[in-house]
């Protein structure tokens, strides 16, 4: 499970750097807190860090749920993908919000493996 543990502190860390930059973009571009509008450039940044956090409601006990009842090291490595998808779409999100397919489809694909591979093996568990 500590390969798990890694992946979960790397995630917070991402969502954590993906909020350092939205407040460096409101220091950039003087967008006063609480407004969350502002050039593209913050407005961009506030959606990748907000949509993230938005994934990690659902990733972190998918993570979990599957690595309880899989291979912990299956699970830190789809985990891993995750994080990969979440560079990538914020990549993509920050140059041009239409492109941020690729990236969020990286991310979904691994959840949704941690989603329904948890699903199914707590129903096994429990028949």
């Amino acid at each position: 499970m500590e390969y798990v543990a890694i992946v979960t502190i790397l995630a917070l860390l991402q969502a954590f750097v993906f909020a350092v930059q939205v407040g460096q973009q409101r220091v950039k571009h003087n967008v006063k807190a609480p407004a969350i509008t502002g050039p593209a450039e913050f407005e961009r940044a506030f959606r990748v860090h907000q949509n993230t956090i938005e994934q990690l409601i659902v990733f972190l006990p998918a993570l979990w749920i599957f690595a309880t009842y899989w291979r912990a090291d299956v699970a830190a490595g789809l985990g891993l993908v995750f994080i990969i998808g979440r560079q990538v779409y914020r990549g993509a999100y920050l140059k041009d919000p239409a492109s941020r397919s690729t990236g969020f489809s990286i991310g979904a694909l691994a959840m949704t493996v941690l989603l329904l591979g948890g699903l199914v093996g707590a129903v096994i568990k429990l028949l």
